[in-house]
C-alpha cells in the first residue's frame, strides 16, 4: 500500500505541476491581457493549453483515487507540495528568482508534510493513543 502512496502523490504531483506550468506558458503567449473574444481564442489557440487539461484531468481522476484509500489529512497536506514544484520549475523555466521567504515557505510545507506522515504511520502502528483515550 505504501507503493500505492507514493506513486499517486507523485503522479498527483507531476499532474498538478505540468497543469500550473502549462498555464503559465498559455499565459505568456496571450498577452496582453484583455477581455474580449480575440484574446480567448490567443488563449484556446495555444497549444499548452492541451497540457493544461491534461494536467487538471489527470490531477482529478488521481486525487479521487488516492482519497478512496489515503488517510484525508497527510493526503490534503501532500496535495500542496504543488506549490513546492511548481516554485521551483518556475525558477528553473521561467527564470523567476527565488527569495529566502519562498525558501523557508517551502520548507515549512515539506517539514509539515513529514511530521503529519510520521504521525500517521506512529498512529497506524498503535503507538499513538487514540484523543481521549488514556495513554
Amino acid at each position: 500500500m505504501r507503493r500505492f502512496y507514493l506513486v499517486g502523490f507523485v503522479l498527483l504531483l507531476s499532474f498538478d505541476t505540468v497543469a500550473q506550468l502549462s498555464l503559465k506558458f498559455v499565459g505568456d503567449q496571450a498577452l496582453p491581457v484583455e477581455m474580449s473574444a480575440a484574446w480567448l481564442a490567443r488563449v484556446l489557440g495555444e497549444p499548452w493549453i492541451l497540457g493544461a487539461l491534461a494536467g487538471y484531468v489527470g490531477a482529478f481522476f488521481t486525487w479521487m483515487t488516492l482519497l478512496k484509500h489515503a488517510p484525508i489529512g497527510p493526503a490534503f497536506a501532500a496535495s500542496h507540495l504543488e506549490i513546492v514544484t511548481v516554485m521551483g520549475a518556475s525558477a528553473l523555466l521561467f527564470d523567476e528568482r527565488l527569495h529566502w521567504p519562498q525558501l523557508v515557505g517551502a520548507a515549512l510545507i515539506i517539514l509539515g508534510i513529514v511530521l503529519l506522515a510520521m504521525s500517521e504511520s506512529e498512529e497506524a502502528a498503535g503507538t499513538v493513543a487514540p484523543e481521549g483515550a488514556p495513554a
